[in-house]
């Protein structure tokens, strides 16, 4: 199992971070005695939400910035809920116990509708530009929280399958199931507040959370790219 590093101090609390910016701060301060300037690790983050979560930390570590595309399968009558996910190459992963409450024409149509949306939002966010060569690399995985981790998944299997040679997930917020699934599949788990019990929701460590929709996701890389 993958070290777990996380601040003791925001453990089971809710609503600890104003928003994505403050919550990367957070996360910044506890990747920094082991990555600032660290010459062989990359930044990916997930679209959209670990945009600019991923934007602050790779600042404040000095390292460099990409986008690693993941897309969650979401249940067609409860778009806040994932019942797996799927990859840029097009693995998938499904959460066994929650893909049972669905027939498999509905799993098959709604994978096509993901692919779909992900490969709208790659052709939006990344366009023309090239992949990150992550040969020999340390890929550290950004994202805004992990509910149930399955999403995350997949994005470290594609991080693997672009030749990362660690891999490092960091996160604002995360469930103990999450850790519990994440941790055993890398090398470490970044998470300042991680809360247990039954119920757990992302936007509970924040008091002001917001989606961050396709145009704000694109207005942030331009202005990332400007200042590059």
């Amino acid at each position: 199992m993958g070290q777990v590093i996380y601040d003791e101090g925001l453990r089971e609390r809710a609503h600890v971070f104003v928003d994505r910016v403050d919550a990367a701060e957070a996360l910044a301060r506890l990747m920094a005695p082991d990555f600032r300037d660290a010459r062989d690790a990359v930044v990916l983050a997930i679209p959209a939400g670990g945009i600019p979560v991923g934007l602050v930390l790779a600042e404040r570590l000095g390292l460099p910035f990409d986008l690693l595309f993941v897309r969650k399968l979401h249940f067609p009558d409860n778009p806040e809920t994932g019942f797996g996910a799927v990859s840029e190459h097009g693995e998938v992963m499904l959460n066994p116990r929650l893909a049972a409450y669905l027939d498999e024409d509905t799993i098959a149509e709604v994978i096509e509708a993901e692919r779909r949306a992900l490969a709208e939002r790659i052709a939006v966010l990344r366009g023309e530009r090239a992949v990150e060569d992550l040969s020999g690399k340390t890929a550290i995985i950004v994202d805004d929280g992990l509910a149930s981790g399955f999403t995350m998944l997949v994005a470290i299997r594609e991080a693997r399958a672009r030749g990362a040679r660690r891999v490092v997930v960091a996160v604002p917020t995360a469930s103990a199931q999450a850790v519990d699934l994440v941790a055993p599949e890398v090398d470490t788990l970044y998470v300042a507040n991680i809360r247990g019990g039954p119920y757990f929701a992302v936007a509970e460590a924040y008091t002001a959370w917001r989606d961050i929709s396709l145009d704000e996701a694109a207005a942030l890389l331009r202005s990332w790219r400007m200042g590059a």
